[in-house]
């Protein structure tokens, strides 16, 4: 049956209904926040806070305030999870900073599913990228397990997986290395491939291999996921939708839920979102999916950051001659001792060096 055609006075009338019902939101919206705004003003001059004097109910600032999780962001709106798993429709008060996907926040109620975020609890970590004026730009908070993934096509670049577990480190979180697409080799060329990476589980970073179309699966992934806040990392091609996919079997729900609740699902292609894993061998996990996260780099480093980023460094640190040795050809280097003897894997002082031309300011 084709679409009937409207008039131009019929689009018109429709526009302005639609302006006319944005207006009211965006007015309900700036009340709440005068009203927090006033009830800061009256805490800061010892005034008595009171209702708003017409009998509709109490004021904002005397409304039951509310622990949640930000599910994801677009612009000034929020999709807010809370203990019950409901989900509701907030706006963030303008002086509380730039809340993003995984902070822990204060919000208040202001009518069924929607409310106001009063405030921003401290971020364990913040995972951050350079915006295009150079400021570190927000993407995820209170992550606690970052997957790098690697996989044979295209050929791992060990400068960018280096350089995600560096993230990792200074962040405090775990990482692990996920070695994608196994399907793709036999069992001779898979050995190679696991044996190249054979330096990462002695630092710490497990390495698990997998794949979406056939042996070995993604079941040995699901332990390390537990009761974890996960991000995938990894350059393009590597298989990260993939895996997202198998990973979230009900991403489709997930995302019709939100938009259902908040009217922020379509906004998912393009920002950081938090899913919950399902229950099994995963129970308890959540993964940020977001394309701008999955593209993450970092930069403008110094150098003692970067070797607080490779942890096998800090067992030598404060050891050479020189305060600011490189590491080069400097005499009396407890780094190149340690790789000649064996304590330091030659490779990683290798990417080390290679990171510091190209991260270090």
């Amino acid at each position: 049956m084709p679409k009937r055609r409207l008039s131009e006075r019929q689009r018109r009338r429709i526009q302005a209904i639609q302006e006319r019902r944005r207006q009211r939101l965006e007015s309900r919206t700036n009340a709440v926040l005068d009203d927090l705004d006033d009830l800061d003003a009256e805490r800061s001059t010892g005034a008595a806070t009171t209702g708003p004097g017409d009998g509709a109910g109490p004021a904002v600032g005397e409304r039951q305030s509310q622990q949640g999780s930000v599910v994801t962001r677009h612009g000034a709106h929020l999709a807010i999870e809370v203990a019950d798993g409901s989900l509701h429709h907030c706006v963030a008060r303008r002086n509380i900073g730039q809340p993003v996907c995984g902070d822990r926040v204060i919000w208040v109620p202001t009518e069924p599913g929607r409310g106001v975020v009063t405030a921003l609890a401290e971020r364990e970590n913040v995972l951050s990228r350079p915006d295009y004026a150079g400021r570190d730009k927000p993407l995820a908070a209170n992550l606690t397990l970052l997957a790098v993934v690697v996989a044979p096509e295209p050929p791992p670049s060990g400068f960018l997986l280096d350089q995600y577990l560096v993230a990792a480190e200074l962040m405090g979180v775990r990482a692990l290395v996920v070695a994608a697409k196994m399907d793709l080799l036999d069992m001779r060329a898979r050995r190679a491939f696991l044996d190249a990476l054979a330096p990462y589980p002695e630092l710490g970073y497990p390495v698990c291999p997998v794949s979406t179309k056939g042996s070995p699966g993604i079941t040995a992934l699901l332990p390390h996921l537990t009761a974890q806040t996960a991000m995938l990392l990894g350059q393009s091609g590597v298989g990260k939708s993939s895996l997202v996919q198998q990973l979230l079997p009900d991403q489709d729900i997930q995302v019709g839920r939100l938009s259902a609740a908040t009217g922020l699902g379509r906004h998912t292609t393009s920002t950081a979102t938090s899913y919950r894993l399902p229950p099994g061998d995963a129970t308890g996990g959540r993964l940020i999916d977001s394309p701008g996260v999955r593209s993450f780099r970092l930069s403008g480093l110094t150098q003692a950051q970067l070797e607080d980023g490779f942890p096998e460094l800090g067992t030598v640190r404060g050891q050479c001659r020189f305060r600011d040795c490189r590491h080069l050809d400097e005499p009396d280097c407890a780094v190149r001792a340690a790789v000649a003897a064996g304590g330091i894997h030659p490779q990683r002082l290798a990417r080390f060096q290679q990171l510091r031309g190209g991260l270090v300011r």
